[in-house]
């Protein structure tokens, strides 16, 4: 079986280019990164928190995740502008295309009672976010080992001018989309 990419550039894009009508090869929606991201709110009364999160994330994308930091205070939740609120990890080229076939044959299945993702997520723009209620769905996180179910975001961004565009993209990819 091929892998993504070569998918991609034999079979996608030429479908693509004659379904739109576009002239030109680099004008095709393309996938341009993928993020993950976690938010830690505990981590302000809990600085281990933030170091699990961390390994959780790193194991499923493979990469050392950023910590990203409160842009404002906000008192009620005694959070000061600056301190560590969650991780995000962003993947490109070969790497994302392997997270992407990793998250369509095998996370998306362990999913219970699994009807296919919402296909009202896109932004407007062609881009996809989907959310975790926890990490545990990928296969790399030993459920026994985690301290705490956290939520994981995956955000899919295309080069796609549209939501139609986008979503044509990533059913051509094969992510599996509800039939509602």
């Amino acid at each position: 079986m091929p892998d993504l990419k070569e998918k991609y550039k034999k079979e996608i894009a030429p479908g693509l280019k004659e379904r739109y009508g576009y002239k030109n090869l680099m004008r095709v929606p393309r996938l341009e990164k993928v993020v993950l991201n976690i938010g830690v709110g505990e981590a302000i009364a809990n600085a281990k928190a933030l170091e699990a999160a961390e390994n959780d994330l790193t194991a499923i994308s493979g990469q050392h995740p950023v910590t990203t930091r409160a842009k404002r205070s906000v008192a009620a939740f005694k959070l000061r502008t600056g301190m560590p609120i969650g991780l995000k990890v962003t993947m490109r080229g070969q790497r994302m295309y392997n997270f992407m076939e990793k998250l369509m044959n095998i996370v998306l299945p362990r999913i219970r009672e699994f009807q296919g993702v919402p296909t009202t997520s896109f932004d407007g723009y062609g881009n996809y976010t989907l959310g975790f209620k926890e990490q545990t769905v990928f296969p790399e996180i030993d459920y026994d080992k985690i301290d705490k179910a956290r939520g994981l975001e995956v955000s899919i961004i295309t080069t796609a001018r549209s939501d139609e565009e986008g979503k044509h993209l990533l059913e051509m990819l094969g992510m599996p989309f509800s039939q509602d």
